[in-house]
């Protein structure tokens, strides 16, 4: 088992910055990926970035050039900077784990609890 525990959400105005950490309790897989995902209201979790141990990324078209994922490898850390705030990026914020050979179905697919990031004024 892995287990996730995610910090850094809150209240922000429109253009604030915001930083999000997730710490994995262990590292199970050679070849994994760390993400964010993110649900709003009536939505569908949706993926915000993830990112590979061996640092490959990918971001959802909505937040390149104000978003940036990093890791700690060592550490089993993801961080998720976010700047330019916008309201459309209020959601509660999920933090995964999953191996890099990841299928939708596969068994090993681990989540944190969630942390709320609210934009507005």
């Amino acid at each position: 088992q892995v287990q996730l525990v995610e910090s850094g959400g809150g209240l922000v105005q429109p253009g604030g910055s915001l930083r999000l950490s997730c710490a994995a309790s262990r590292s199970i897989f050679s070849l994994n990926v760390m993400g964010w995902y993110r649900q709003a209201p009536g939505k569908q979790r949706e993926l915000v970035a993830d990112m590979t141990n061996d640092g490959t990324t990918n971001y959802a078209d909505s937040v390149k050039g104000r978003f940036t994922i990093s890791r700690h490898n060592a550490a089993n850390t993801v961080y998720l900077q976010m700047n330019s705030l916008k309201p459309e990026d209020t959601a509660v914020y999920y933090c995964n784990y999953r191996p890099a050979n990841y299928r939708p179905g596969d068994l090993y697919d681990y989540w944190g609890q969630g942390t709320q990031v609210t934009v507005s004024s």
